[in-house]
């Protein structure tokens, strides 16, 4: 979005075409914003937990008027960039987008800033600003507004528009998050576990801390932990990406402990490749010596051979495989390629 700076000195859209006023049918129509308190005495029951201004946000997030604009927005961003949120009490949308850009700026841990106007106590500001309706979002860089919106966005657009506003540079919490995967990755699961569960302290409602302690849990052989905190979690929360993956890792990581010997099992299918039950265990097998690709061409080539064998079991242990590494991993989109050639050869 381009601005422009009008005679008397006030900001606005270069589009001089109003905007269509946002309604709350306009707004996404999937449950947003939701923040939940894992550290709460009920659990992680869904239940908004915005932070007050000045707690949780410190000074990364504040409420500003017409008068301190200058500062709090135009010479604070000459430093670090600042997103102004416009917004009501009685806006259905702003409620929506208000906990959602909050929570991404606490994360982003100090690369960005938020300021959030009141419009109805600051008028004429909104009016030199050309706020005609809300939510509406400016970006703030170097003195100038650079980029906005208008209405309700969904979080995975928000984090593109802060990610853009900050050039990628990471804050705090996701440098903590990475040390964990990284720890995690090179076996340590307890430090692992330890600084997953620093981050979520952190942030509370944080996917991806909440799924790495899951995985981390996993790692030690926790896995009873594990499992109580997913019975915590409500059922949204084990639907998002990254926690689905997990629970579904812990569920192959248990199936996987009584996997049998990938040599006997190996030579039981040379010797009799219709044997799909021994092809199966040897999948599991494969896959608990974390050779993945393997496991996953046994199952499919069981799926090839029978795809009903044993009420579809190869394809539902594919599916779980593929929920474990991630939809983007290289192995699930290749698995799920082949496994659709042979569905509907």
């Amino acid at each position: 979005m381009e601005f422009v700076l009008n005679p008397d000195g006030s900001m606005s859209p270069k589009d001089s075409a109003a905007p269509k006023a946002e309604t709350p049918a306009e707004a996404p129509t999937e449950a947003q914003g939701l923040v939940l308190d894992p550290g709460s005495a009920e659990g992680l029951d869904a239940k908004p937990v915005s932070a007050p201004m000045g707690a949780a946000g410190g000074d990364l997030i504040k409420e500003s008027n017409t008068q301190n604009f200058m500062q709090d927005v135009v010479e604070m961003s000459q430093s670090v960039p600042v997103i102004v949120d416009f917004w009501a009490p009685w806006c259905g949308p702003c409620k929506q987008l208000g906990p959602m850009l909050e929570k991404i700026v606490r994360e982003a841990g100090g690369t960005v800033r938020m300021v959030k106007i009141n419009v109805d106590d600051n008028q004429e500001l909104a009016m030199q600003m050309r706020i005609q309706s809300i939510p509406a979002v400016y970006a703030f860089k170097g003195g100038q507004p650079v980029d906005g919106f208008m209405g309700a966005l969904p979080e995975s657009q928000l984090k593109t528009f802060v990610e853009k506003l900050t050039d990628g540079e990471k804050g705090a919490l996701d440098q903590l998050l990475d040390d964990a995967e990284e720890l995690l990755a090179e076996g340590d699961a307890e430090a692992a576990l330890a600084t997953f569960q620093a981050a979520q302290a952190q942030s509370p409602e944080n996917e991806r801390a909440v799924a790495g302690i899951l995985r981390a849990m996993a790692a030690t052989g926790d896995t009873e932990g594990a499992h109580e905190i997913i019975n915590q979690l409500p059922e949204a929360w084990k639907m998002k990406s990254e926690i689905a993956a997990a629970i579904s890792a812990l569920t192959l990581t248990e199936e996987m402990e009584d996997a049998g010997d990938v040599a006997e099992l190996q030579a039981k299918v040379d010797a009799n490749p219709k044997d799909h039950q021994s092809r199966f265990e040897l999948a599991l097998a494969l896959h608990a010596t974390g050779n993945s690709d393997q496991a996953i061409d046994e199952l499919v080539e069981i799926v090839r051979r029978d795809k009903a064998w044993n009420d579809g079991a190869a394809r539902e242990q594919l599916v779980k495989m593929f929920d474990a590494l991630g939809p983007t991993h290289e192995l699930t989109v290749s698995g799920r390629r082949r496994l659709s050639s042979v569905l509907f050869s």
